[in-house]
């Protein structure tokens, strides 16, 4: 049976426009899961005869009427989360980085080594997620291939669309929690890889994919990236995920292991932190840079040329002082952008927060980088058509699934949240449609910054409802 939906919906069209849309017919194919039609600006009067043009009546339909104060909008894109540091979000605020990973990271995720501990953590990390209204999430496991197992079991049975990658690790880490090899954390990898593709008997449809998670340069010595890199060579589908000039003594230390590894470049300046990562094959059009804070310019034409993407995780730059990364300039220069919670760098697993914390960095980014061009991302904070965008498609371009997911359009999936801002969604801290505030607009603009679980009435995927605040009890 088709699902209809009927009433206001928004979604992102470029980076500056929304589609907005007060009175709108969307169907949902029973069979695929995926939009097949909109009709804007339906009148009540001509609802039946829109259905009939499609071949629909409403006695054959799951018909869903939205309430005044509702809206159907795109599912949330996390471009960059650690399930396995759930529990410390919260904890270690007083660290940077490298501390931070040492004194509460480390520990915690050599705790996974016990799948019974796995299973524990995930099942409910996951259900929050995605009540939370993330469709899509970018999960960089821990270490241990029998932990990333229960996470990919996890994320399958409840629905989510998602990437499952086991970290890889073989140094600058604890005894206790460090890979004794290189070949040790290939061949996991290679193991993680093939169980996930075989969750699905079709997995050109698998809503669960795998990623190669290299942590971070520091961690892996230059066999183990050199051999990550063969293996995405090998496979071009296989997506990327990583972390990129976060924090600057990371950045610091990176070229001091590097150095004597990666050939300096042709005009004689010395290394750049992406530029490790390009020696080894690791930059390419589906590859997920998480923080980005301090790129040079040579790296940000680095990723535009590779058509890299950037995962903005501005809670977790704030809150582990890694500073405040210039958003805008990645936009003008064509760079892939989304954003991220970075659980827990950052300490909230809502897109929300990240999408509220995205917009107070670019106010800051502006005062103390000006730009002269008003045309130009980098010289005004972003507004909402932009932070919807970053929120949705721009998650979706950046895992390189643009196609498939980030946008209410016909050929995509049905991955999306019915929202309401209505008082009765409970929640105090948002002044809703009970004040007359009809503008659908400014109803979104609200939900952004307003807005937290409470008003996620339902969560679908693939045209599937798997959560939101009607699936708890």
């Amino acid at each position: 049976m088709h699902k209809v939906f009927y009433g206001a919906l928004v979604s992102p069209r470029t980076l500056s426009a929304l589609t907005v849309s007060p009175s709108a017919l969307l169907c949902v194919s029973h069979t695929s899961g995926d939009i097949e039609w909109i009709e804007h600006d339906v009148h009540p009067s001509a609802l039946r005869g829109v259905l009939a043009n499609h071949g629909l009546q409403l006695d054959d339909i799951e018909f869903t009427e939205l309430k005044h104060g509702e809206f159907l909008m795109p599912g949330f894109i996390d471009t960059h989360l650690h399930p396995c540091q759930v529990p410390n979000a919260g904890s270690g605020q007083e660290h940077e980085l490298l501390d931070w990973l040492k004194h509460y990271t480390f520990p915690l995720e050599a705790k996974f080594k016990d799948d019974d501990f796995a299973k524990r953590v995930y099942s409910p990390v996951v259900r929050r997620i995605v009540d939370a209204g993330t469709t899509t999430c970018c999960y960089f496991g821990s270490q241990q291939l029998g932990a990333n197992k229960v996470l990919a079991d996890l994320v399958h049975d409840i629905g989510q669309r998602a990437f499952v990658g086991k970290c890889n690790m073989n140094r600058e880490a604890p005894d206790y929690y460090v890979e004794p090899s290189t070949a040790h954390s290939v061949e996991a990898t290679h193991q993680l890889i093939h169980y996930i593709r075989g969750l699905t008997p079709r997995p050109e449809s698998a809503l669960v994919q795998p990623i190669l998670t290299p942590r971070f340069a520091i961690s892996c010595t230059p066999d183990l990236l050199q051999s990550l890199g063969e293996l995405a060579l090998a496979d071009p589908s296989l997506t990327i995920q990583t972390h990129l000039s976060e924090n600057a003594s990371e950045i610091a230390y990176t070229k001091e292991l590097f150095k004597d590894h990666i050939p300096p470049p042709a005009d004689g300046k010395e290394i750049t932190y992406a530029g490790v990562y390009d020696a080894y094959h690791l930059l390419r059009e589906n590859t997920v840079l998480a923080h980005a804070v301090h790129l040079e310019d040579e790296e940000i034409e680095l990723l535009h040329r590779r058509k890299a993407g950037v995962s903005h995780c501005p809670t977790s730059n704030f809150n582990l002082r890694s500073g405040c990364a210039k958003i805008g300039v990645l936009l003008d220069r064509g760079i892939k952008v989304g954003l991220g919670t970075d659980v827990s760098g950052g300490f909230s697993l809502s897109m929300l927060t990240a999408v509220q914390h995205a917009s107070v960095a670019s106010k800051l980014a502006t005062l103390h980088h000006p730009c002269p061009s008003a045309d130009s991302f980098a010289s005004r904070h972003l507004g909402i058509p932009t932070l919807l965008y970053l929120a949705t498609q721009g998650g979706a371009d950046v895992c390189n699934i643009p196609r498939r997911t980030g946008s209410l359009d016909p050929g995509k999936a049905f991955d999306a949240l019915l929202v309401s801002v209505c008082d009765t969604a409970g929640n105090p801290g948002l002044w809703g449609s009970d004040f007359d505030l009809e503008e659908l607009e400014a109803m979104l603009e609200r939900f952004l910054f307003c807005g937290d679980d409470r008003n996620i009435r339902r969560v679908y995927v693939q045209g599937k409802f798997i959560g939101g605040k009607e699936s708890r009890p």
